[in-house]
């Protein structure tokens, strides 16, 4: 059901945003995963329960209670639900330097302690996140901007920030990760492949011996 989907979504972000923004009551997380859990597996549209039934058709005990009914009664009305646009708005800077150090392996759990303990200093990356931001033109072309330049430098084993983001950004569309390489060895020794005999050799000592065992016994091996 597509409007069943688009509510759960938007139900599912909503929940990760209010994690991002630091909620003190895990209950209203809870409650917009269940919802949104629940109207997943609904067969009904949910807008053809509302025609029928008006916003009391809605209520489903321990599952939807009036608040998150009246956000779908709007979503059906309207196409959007106000408070999570306003949610999307509040968080955007979090967003980004969130999904930056998830890009370093960093969770939001992991983050939030980091912070605490002042290890990380949120406020550093504040201001170059909302640059980002104005730069990309939006949170979603931010958060692109920094998985494309993250998978460019792990790949070169090279360390990034935020900044890295700008420095690159004229070339942004053209950086690609470091494409990996596996070569094919025999008891350590390098392979080749010769089309026109269609034969493998191994190269020991300088000389091409003709490759007489099983294809399975090739250990292919990364290049860096």
């Amino acid at each position: 059901m597509e409007t069943n989907n688009k509510i759960a979504k938007i139900f599912r972000d909503m929940a990760g945003l209010l994690e991002i923004m630091g909620e003190k009551i895990p209950q209203r997380i809870n409650a917009y995963r269940k919802a949104a859990s629940y109207l997943d597996s609904l067969k009904t549209d949910v807008a053809d329960i509302y025609k029928e039934k008006g916003l009391s058709g809605l209520l489903v005990p321990r599952t939807i209670g009036e608040k998150n009914a009246k956000k779908i009664e709007e979503y059906i009305k309207h196409g959007k639900i106000k408070e999570f646009e306003k949610l999307e708005e509040e968080s955007s800077i979090r967003q980004v330097i969130t999904h930056y150090f998830n890009s370093k392996g960093v969770s939001l759990q992991e983050l939030k302690e980091n912070a605490k303990k002042r290890k990380i200093v949120y406020s550093r990356f504040t201001k170059p996140a909302k640059q980002l931001i104005e730069l990309s033109g939006s949170v979603e072309n931010a958060k692109n901007a920094i998985t494309k330049v993250a998978a460019w430098a792990k790949t070169r084993k090279l360390d990034y920030a935020i900044e890295t983001v700008f420095k690159k950004w004229l070339e942004i569309e053209t950086l690609k990760p470091k494409e990996v390489v596996k070569k094919p060895f025999y008891r350590g020794n390098p392979m080749i492949w010769v089309e026109a005999k269609k034969k493998w050799f191994v190269i020991k000592d300088g000389e091409w011996l003709e490759f007489a065992d099983k294809e399975n016994k090739i250990e292919w091996k990364i290049i860096e």
